[in-house]
């Protein structure tokens, strides 16, 4: 049996919270609980080598518990290039790459993701109509990309196939993890609230959840909506999303105002056998 916690969109730095004050709290909680694997789907900070460093201090605190990450959209946004996030090799990072948890057949594989507007289906608006609300209102404007979103999406779709197969290829119980919306089931619509209509198109892509489905995948971990979102099985997978959210003036998304709360009653627990 292999027991696993999940998280994504802690954003220390925009809930003003110090991240070395807090890792004691999760390392006594974590290692109360018995995990094995402890999983952080992305949106740790509006800075990857921030990220980075905290994963780094974190395993370190907790030896016995593998820590693995990938990266959020405000993780890519400062101190780090597409090269890197597609190339690079830090400790515990796992984009375009898998964990296989020892004497077990539990494989972790770990990928990004991106987007290509296919969600907004209720927008008809051309790719460039995107890009152009993209660049005005939302932050990933500050991503830099030498491919259009379409083309970056695509190489992540490939690359999932190519980790799924292998997976499959190699009897692997997997556990997904991803960063942005990995089903259309997720995606809310609106008839009068023509911005999250938009901003839909910059969740992720129908596309990946229907690789999920042809592969079967037992678990999916993911962040990006901060929804509140209990398990849910859809098909052959059951769907985690461990998302803390915001604690701003703006956007008040936590039922308290202390970290560690808002982070427990956000962690998603389970076992693979």
């Amino acid at each position: 049996m292999v027991k696993i916690a999940a998280t994504s969109d802690n954003h220390f730095d925009l809930n003003s919270v110090d991240s070395e004050q807090v890792i004691d709290a999760q390392v006594k909680h974590l290692q109360k609980l018995g995990i094995d694997i402890y999983l952080i789907a992305g949106d740790l900070f509006n800075d990857f080598q921030l990220s980075v460093k905290y994963v780094k201090k974190l395993q370190a605190a907790m030896p016995r518990i593998k820590v693995l990450f990938i990266a959020g959209n405000h993780d890519m946004i400062k101190n780090v290039s597409y090269y890197d996030l597609e190339q690079g090799k830090w400790q515990g990072y796992l984009n375009n790459r898998y964990y296989d948890v020892p004497n077990s057949d539990v494989r972790v594989v770990g990928i990004n993701g991106w987007y290509d507007y296919s969600f907004a289906v209720n927008e008809p608006k051309t790719d460039e109509q995107f890009l152009a609300w993209k660049n005005t209102y939302w932050i990933d404007r500050l991503i830099s990309q030498p491919v259009s979103d379409k083309e970056r999406e695509a190489i992540v779709l490939t690359q999932l196939t190519s980790l799924l197969k292998n997976a499959q290829e190699a009897s692997k119980n997997v556990v997904l993890m991803t960063h942005f919306v990995p089903n259309v089931k997720f995606i809310h619509y609106s008839d009068d609230f023509r911005f999250w209509n938009m901003a839909n198109a910059m969740l992720g892509s129908t596309r990946f959840g229907e690789i999920i489905d042809e592969f079967k995948v037992p678990a999916v971990v993911f962040g990006h909506i901060h929804d509140r979102i209990d398990p849910v099985k859809y098909n052959a997978t059951t769907y985690y999303n461990a998302a803390v959210g915001y604690n701003r003036k703006r956007h008040k998304e936590w039922q308290s105002n202390d970290f560690i709360t808002e982070w427990c009653a956000q962690l998603k627990i389970f076992e693979l056998f």
